[in-house]
């Protein structure tokens, strides 16, 4: 697991407590950690944690929020960022960062997708994860229309669903997922239309000459 740096908000008992449960949670699912498991691993009283946090559906989405700082942030944006290739491979390479976290020694599943399967639709921390979710699929659609990508929008729906299933499929033991997604996303670029090319073939319909209509006259005399 990569280390932990500094949260920006929050007293260093607060960062702690975050820091503690995160961990947890990653390692063992939400439901199963209890508060009583943080405290022990935390050194804290109970009092200390129910001073910062009202429950622990607000100890769960400041955990969240770590996820996103970490992990969206600080490790998959900042591979994106870094890259020199262009927008289009840097899609691709995606996967690779995924097989390089997926077989590294420190893959533990993703916080926001085992927040979706733990908890009920409508609840806060659902809403929590999927808006996390939803802040990824920003980074690949922006990828998408920089890549000149046509409807980018519905490309980022499917290459998420790319993305999640092999994130999940690794979960399962299958090291080899981010290959595997890699090279179906391969197809749906090949096959994915571009912005210029829906442009190009609508300004040369535009340009193609239509043929008069045949007038009532000359229809009778053929």
């Amino acid at each position: 697991m990569t280390s932990i740096a500094t949260q920006p908000r929050g007293s260093r008992v607060r960062n702690h407590l975050v820091e503690v449960a995160y961990r947890l949670f990653l390692r063992e699912g939400i439901r199963r950690v209890g508060i009583d498991t943080i405290l022990a691993k935390s050194g804290n009283a109970k009092a200390t944690l129910y001073k910062h946090f009202r429950s622990k559906t607000d100890l769960t989405i400041a955990a969240l929020d770590l996820h996103e700082t970490l992990w969206t942030r600080r490790r998959l944006e900042a591979q994106i960022d870094a890259s020199r290739q262009a927008p289009i491979e840097r899609l691709t390479e995606i996967f690779d960062f995924f097989n390089d976290w997926f077989n590294g020694g420190e893959f533990e599943g993703c916080l926001f997708i085992s927040v979706l399967l733990e908890f009920p639709r409508g609840g806060r921390e659902h809403r929590a994860a999927s808006a996390h979710l939803g802040k990824i699929r920003e980074i690949v659609c922006r990828l998408a229309r920089d890549a000149g990508l046509s409807r980018p929008q519905q490309f980022t729906q499917i290459w998420h669903m790319l993305m999640v299933g092999s994130i999940v499929s690794a979960g399962e033991g299958n090291r080899r997922a981010a290959r595997e997604a890699k090279s179906a996303g391969s197809l749906v670029l090949g096959a994915w239309p571009r912005v210029a090319a829906s442009r190009s073939r609508k300004a040369a319909s535009h340009r193609q000459p239509r043929l008069a209509p045949k007038s009532s006259t000359q229809a009778i005399r053929k």
